[in-house]
């Protein structure tokens, strides 16, 4: 039996989410494309994997039969692609996430470390979306909050704890909090704080913010369009006026003030990511330039008045 990958994908998407739009959004295609898929396997595996109604899409005992042996074999279908993508002498691929962030910071200390090791850079926010594609193996490394992803996932990737990072609020530049050097948590209370509801790239973020702003009195906004460059970000802060949830490296945007959050300091744990099967000697020059910097700036250091959730700090500790 011959079955495309991307059909199982789409299977497994499926059952994962038990909803047909979420698995789409995650696979990034087309609600009709995903539905034709999992058609497409259910005739060439001649069962019927789910019951669909208006209300609920539930797994069939076939589609229950099946779900652990579909994960397996994607499983290796993933390693296989990472051992072809493994090769030393390839530049490495990371993710930063966005411009001028501690992810920076690493990947500019290593190019120092290590002049002659070709380190390639993009930009794609949010970690969910690129943990998915690294352990795919068309990325190398990406950074951010380890503790907010699948635990499956989390157990197919190494992981360094690079810094705890105070977080920020990002507020058009008349709002009235803009004029305070500092912003009290409670301050926000009535709030519409945007952290990336609706993007399925940055379902670690949003978990993140509504983690603390839980019992708080503030909001989550609403999902807003992606902005990709400083004026379309300039576009929806006015329009929306909805203060963003950032951290304190964040770069400022038109017509914005950035403001660190104190009562408590709120922090985000970064951390650098990698597939486990990954041999490459740029990760280890990589890990040196974590190193050097959380040893000369304290990143590691959890500051006093700092919150986080439980998990993500034994997390920290536990890979520190």
């Amino acid at each position: 039996m011959d079955i495309e990958p991307r059909l199982l994908r789409a299977f497994l998407a499926v059952a994962d989410e038990l909803h047909f739009t979420r698995a789409a959004a995650r696979l990034y295609v087309a609600q009709q494309a995903l539905s034709r898929d999992v058609a497409r396997l259910e005739r060439e595996l001649g069962v019927e994997l789910f019951v669909r109604t208006t209300r609920q899409v539930t797994l069939t005992a076939d589609g229950e039969r099946l779900l652990d042996p579909v994960r397996r074999v994607l499983d290796a279908h993933d390693d296989l692609a990472a051992a072809v993508a493994g090769g030393a002498g390839r530049p490495l691929l990371v993710d930063l996430n966005t411009a001028g962030l501690t992810s920076q910071r690493v990947l500019e200390r290593a190019r120092l470390l290590d002049p002659g090791q070709e380190f390639l850079a993009r930009f794609e926010s949010g970690l969910t979306g690129a943990a998915a594609e690294i352990v795919a193996g068309r990325v190398d490394v990406s950074f951010g909050r380890f503790a907010g992803l699948d635990p499956a996932l989390r157990g197919r990737l190494a992981v360094l704890p690079v810094r705890y990072e105070p977080m920020a609020v990002l507020l058009p530049a008349d709002h009235p909090l803009a004029a305070r050097d500092t912003v009290e948590v409670a301050e926000l209370a009535g709030e519409r704080v945007y952290a990336g509801a609706g993007n399925p790239r940055t379902l670690e973020w949003t978990d993140l913010a509504r983690r603390l702003f839980e019992g708080r009195g503030v909001e989550l906004a609403p999902p807003a369009p992606v902005a990709l460059g400083p004026e379309d970000f300039r576009r929806v802060m006015a329009r929306t006026r909805n203060p963003v949830l950032c951290v304190v490296d964040f770069p400022v945007m038109p017509d914005t003030v950035l403001r660190p959050l104190t009562a408590p300091v709120p922090l985000s744990p970064l951390s650098m990511i990698w597939r486990k099967s990954l041999n490459h000697p740029g990760i280890e020059v990589l890990r040196a330039a974590v190193s050097e910097l959380a040893a000369e700036e304290g990143w590691l250091e959890v500051s006093e008045g700092g919150w986080l959730p439980d998990l993500d700090l034994s997390l920290m500790r536990a890979n520190n």
